[in-house]
């Protein structure tokens, strides 16, 4: 199986936990086969298979863990750090559910030295896709669309994260990054909308672009202005409605939204 290529210990943190079968990928995300007719379905289901690993918290190698002839890695559930480090900034994209990735794409040439580091930040379950599954993609154009837009897709938060990162003040960074947040992750409840991360403050200043004690001011104007609160779990609240959107469009977007952390039995 292709998972001997990947280290059950390693320097770098915990490694990718084995699952000693494969799975179908349609029944763990039915949503990849959402352009498909009911019997290709059936027929992707059964050839369509990967791979599947367990991932625990703390830091990972990335790009070393994984034989770099797999098609790419699709996150199940939990929360990944993919982040940038540059001089003595450190910049950070946040991957879930759905999420297609290649760590190792990209490679090594480049003129501006930075490095690139990877943290689990909630458990995560992971798919690996493989060279059979490569084999057998092309058969599913299909599935392979919505692979591809879900990498335009990231590419698209990228571009909006980077937009947040200019507005010209962190409060108006914090507030527009947990809207943003809130459209993937967010929960309607009685108060307003649940962004049901356990961010720190030093990593929203990572998110955009700030230091943590100036986050931590910013937070507590937001919190004083009524704008967002820190809930009892160390989870975030959103009150109030983002700009230029009326609270009935914000309450049909985030509902139908996945929980981030889904209880396992």
């Amino acid at each position: 199986m292709a998972l001997e290529a990947l280290p059950l210990t390693g320097d770098h943190g915990p490694a990718l936990k084995r699952v000693p079968r494969t799975i179908a990928l349609l029944d763990v995300d039915p949503d990849l086969g959402c352009g498909l007719t009911p019997e290709r379905f059936a027929a992707a289901r059964h050839a369509l298979r990967a791979e599947l690993a367990m991932l625990p918290r703390g830091e990972w190698a990335g790009a070393d863990a994984v034989a770099h002839r797999h098609v790419g890695l699709l996150v199940l559930d939990g929360v990944l750090a993919r982040e940038i480090l540059l001089e003595d900034t450190v910049s950070t994209e946040l991957l879930g559910p759905g999420d297609f990735v290649r760590p190792w794409a990209g490679g090594d040439e480049s003129l501006l030295r930075q490095g690139v580091r990877w943290q689990v930040l909630a458990d995560a379950r992971i798919a690996l896709l493989g060279e059979a599954f490569g084999q057998v993609l092309p058969r599913f154009p299909e599935v392979n669309t919505v692979l591809l837009e879900r990498a335009c897709l990231r590419a698209q938060r990228l571009a909006t994260s980077q937009a947040i990162s200019h507005l010209n003040s962190v409060e108006r960074r914090l507030l527009a990054l947990f809207w943003h947040l809130a459209e993937r992750w967010g929960r309607v409840n009685g108060e307003g909308i649940i962004v049901p991360l356990t961010i720190s403050h030093r990593l929203l200043g990572e998110l955009v672009g700030a230091r943590r004690p100036t986050v931590s001011t910013a937070l507590a104007a937001l919190e004083r202005q009524g704008r967002l609160r820190r809930r009892e779990d160390a989870t975030w609240l959103l009150l109030g409605e983002p700009a230029g959107m009326p609270a009935e469009h914000v309450r049909r977007v985030v509902s139908h939204r996945r929980r981030l952390l889904p209880s396992r039995p």
